[in-house]
Formats: structure tokens, sequence, C-alpha cells
């Protein structure tokens, strides 16, 4: 297994492709923010706008399996061209809405479509190339979308208030589009010597135990990641802070997203992948509670989205080392196909959830939502607390064998 070369030629290219990919996902706060500020469609409600952020991430994990055999067949390129074309074409057709069912459709389904068949073929390959270091390079390459969320969280805002919303997403589509089809140039697979058997959906796995506790974590997190995410920039408008300060929020989280991914990569390397991604994700759940809930002023605000930020996203940096750490490298494709399949639900539903629980005119709207994303981020981590048990007990009786 080389760990050098080649291989931090891949980590670029899939930092490239968070960046603008789950990047500009991490933006739709800032969509969601101007949408609940303007009553830009006169049949929409917060729930519709709420939907449509969901569909958009959502559907980018339903098509996993369905993705995944495709690049069995056709190999990791030609799924990828398909998604940018989609992608671009969502981002172009959002640009035109005039009803809230083209919102649905373009900025919804198209570019969720367009994400799936961008990001699925191309998350396995950096496992392919790497064995010690896996967590570091695996970290370095999902701080793109801390360092996409961060430029996009800036950028949209400045094109929405200097020229349009519509112009917001042409440029988005373009510079999408542009860098995406120079990381689809550079990918490069080891197929040929791992030798992935890249089921669509492995149903045996199923019936393990740490995979279910796997599934678990991610079930439980996205339900905390989703809220925060996309809950920040409007409630930093609902404390009083203004859409530049609120676009900055954005901006902070995904900055804390860009330092802190790294350096856990680095630490479950070190540490143990399922420790770290564990003690990470019950810290963000307690995050939640010790600074998001009482804060009311800009300081603490940004305080909480760098400190959150480098913290909530633990997930997608660490899914495919514990994946191939639990059910082996051959697996990992069908793994995670699985995993999408479950974080869907709540990736669909965290934000129409957090919409409904927030208290519009209280002291505190976001309370509610606040609770609802910390208690969701501790379950999380007592499944990763499971898992580790688990195999730790595992580890002990296969020692216990080879000393007897």
């Amino acid at each position: 297994m080389t760990e050098s070369g080649y291989g931090w030629v891949q980590v670029g290219v899939g930092f490239t492709i968070n960046a603008f990919t789950w990047g500009q996902t991490a933006s739709y706060s800032m969509y969601l923010a101007h949408y609940l500020s303007h009553n830009m469609f006169s049949t929409a409600t917060s729930i519709d706008y709420a939907f449509i952020g969901g569909i958009q991430f959502a559907v980018s994990l339903l098509i996993a399996p369905l993705v995944t055999v495709i690049a069995r067949k056709l190999s990791t390129q030609p799924p990828m061209l398909i998604g940018i074309l989609l992608q671009t074409v969502g981002f172009i057709s959002a640009s035109y809405a005039t009803r809230i069912w083209h919102l649905y459709l373009a900025q919804g389904l198209l570019i969720g479509l367009g994400l799936g068949f961008i990001f699925v073929p191309s998350t396995p390959v950096i496992s392919q190339w790497f064995s010690k270091k896996r967590s570091l390079a695996l970290g370095i390459s999902s701080a793109g979308s801390g360092v996409g969320g961060l430029i996009f969280s800036f950028g949209i805002q400045a094109i929405i208030d200097d020229l349009s919303l519509a112009w917001a997403f042409r440029i988005t589509a373009i510079v999408s589009g542009v860098m995406n089809l120079l990381a689809v140039a550079l990918i490069r697979n080891r197929n040929s010597t791992v030798k992935p058997p890249q089921l669509g959906f492995d149903t045996k796995l199923l019936v393990r135990y740490d995979v279910l506790l796997l599934l678990g974590w991610g079930f439980l997190s996205m339900l905390g990641y989703i809220t925060l995410l996309y809950s920040l920039p409007d409630f930093s408008a609902s404390i009083g802070l203004s859409k530049t300060q609120a676009a900055a929020i954005g901006a902070y989280l995904n900055l804390g997203t860009a330092i802190g991914r790294p350096m856990a990569g680095f630490a479950s390397d070190k540490l143990g992948r399922i420790e770290v991604a564990g003690v990470l994700t019950c810290f963000c759940g307690f995050t939640c509670f010790t600074i998001w809930t009482p804060e009311t002023n800009y300081g603490v605000t940004i305080l909480f989205a760098i400190v959150s930020g480098a913290v909530v996203g633990v997930f997608w940096m660490t899914v495919s080392p514990i994946a191939a750490e639990v059910a082996g490298l051959p697996q990992v494709p069908s793994l995670l196909s699985i995993m999408w399949l479950t974080i869907f639900l709540p990736i669909l539903f965290a934000e129409v959830i957090a919409l409904k629980l927030r208290r519009p005119g209280a002291s505190n709207e976001y309370l509610y939502p606040q609770i609802f994303a910390g208690l969701s981020s501790v379950l999380a981590s007592a499944c990763l607390l499971e898992l580790w048990r688990y195999r730790r007990g595992g580890l002990f009786k296969q020692e216990s064998r080879r000393n007897d």
C-alpha cells in the first residue's frame, strides 16, 4: 500500500471535490437564510425551504447503491462526468425559478443527483492509496468542504447583495463545474490492485452488530449535523445580527471545519479512529449545550461556529477509514452505500424538525433545535463507545486464543 507519490495527488483531488460539492452544499444555509427573510415565492413556507436543502443532500446519498454499480461497470470518471452535468444544469435551472416547485426540482433534485454522481465514485479512492496515514489523508481531503463552504458563504452573500440570487446560482455553476472537471481529469483508483467487490448493497453486512452500531452513529450524528449546519445563519439573524454578520458566522463554521478535520485525521491515526470520532462527536453535543444554547452576541457566536465547525463534520472524514476498519477495505464501497441509505432520512428531515421546533418570538427561538442537535450528537457518540467496547472485547478474545 503506497503512502506517498500519486496518493497525495488524490488527496488534492478529494479536497477539490469536497470543496465544490459539499462545500457549496454547506452554503445552502445562506440560501435558506435569504429565503426565510424574503417572500420570494408566494406559496412557499419555511418547511418548503428546509425540505429543498434536505432533498439536495439526501438524494445524493439515496442514489449511492446505483452509482456504485455504475462505477463498477464504467469505472470512476464516467459517473462523475454525469454528475457534473446534472449539478451544472441544476444551478442554471434554479437561477430561472419562478415557482417553489422549480426550486424543488432544480436546487433540490437535480443538484442532489449531481452531488451523488460526483462524490460516490470518488469516496473510496483515497482509502485505496493509504493505510497508516489514511485518516490524515482523508482529514486533509475532507477539509476541502470547509474551505469550499468558507468561499461560498462569503461569495454567495456578496453576489446576492451586489448582483442577484440568480447570478449567485450561475456563478456557482461555472466555478463548481470547472473545478470538478479538473478533479475528474486527475483522479485515479486502484481497483485493479485492491479488487473491491463494489456491490451496491451487500445485505450480509446488516446482520453484524458492529456494522449496526456504525450505522446508528451515522443516523444520529446527521440529525445534529444538519440542524447545526443549516440553522446557524438564521439563528444569528434571530438574535439581532446583520446579514453580513450572519454570513460571516456560516463562513466561520466552515473555517473551523477546514482547520479541525486534518487535526482530527492526524489524531485518529495516532489514537484510534473509532475513539477519536466518538470523543469529537460527544464534544460537539457538549458545545451545543454549553456554548450555543446560552449565547446571545456576535463574539460568542463566532467562538461557537469555529469550535463546533472543527468537530461537527467528524463523520465525513472518519466514516470511510472506520468502515475499512470494521468491514475490511474490499467491503468499503458496499458498507458506505448502506451508510448513505441509512442517513438519508435524518438528512432529509433534520432541518424540517428543527424549524418545527423553533419558537418564533421567544427570547431564544432556537432553544429546542439546540437541544435536539446536542442530544443527537451525544447519543451518536454512545454508539461509537459501544462499538469500541465490542471490538476491544473481540480483540481480547483473539489474543487469548493465540496465547492458549
